[in-house]
């Protein structure tokens, strides 16, 4: 089991870049599919971005393919999501989560093993 934090949001202008980070607790790390989902007021939380355990495979939401790239550094027991190019529709909390076995379940049930408590990314136009 892992604890999750994480930090990196806040407000920033339409077209700007981002960074959040997810530090993880606990000496498994490396065996947990990483992902970072949000929830924008008034809306069910989504997926956003997946990592498997070893790096080797990502997987995105349509909507920020190509401007969004989630990375993972297991020595350092961290997952990040580089946001570029970032609109207003991307105003959300964004919550890291890690699960045993593969992004399906998260993708598709939303559910996962470990929740961080999210963090702030407002985008202004």
């Amino acid at each position: 089991q892992v604890q999750l934090v994480e930090s990196g949001g806040g407000l920033v202008q339409a077209g700007d870049s981002l960074r959040l980070s997810c530090a993880a607790s606990g000496r498994t790390f490396s065996i947990y599919t990483m992902a970072w989902f949000r929830q924008a007021p008034g809306k069910e939380r989504e997926f956003v971005a997946a990592i498997n355990w070893d790096a080797s495979s990502t997987y995105y939401l349509d909507s920020v393919q190509g401007r969004f790239t989630i990375s993972r550094d297991n020595a350092k027991n961290t997952v990040s999501l580089q946001m570029n190019s970032l609109k207003p529709e991307d105003t959300a909390v964004y919550y890291c989560a890690a699960n045993v076995g593969d992004w399906w379940s998260m993708i598709v049930a939303g559910t996962a093993d470990q929740w961080g408590q999210g963090t702030q990314v407002t985008v202004s136009s």
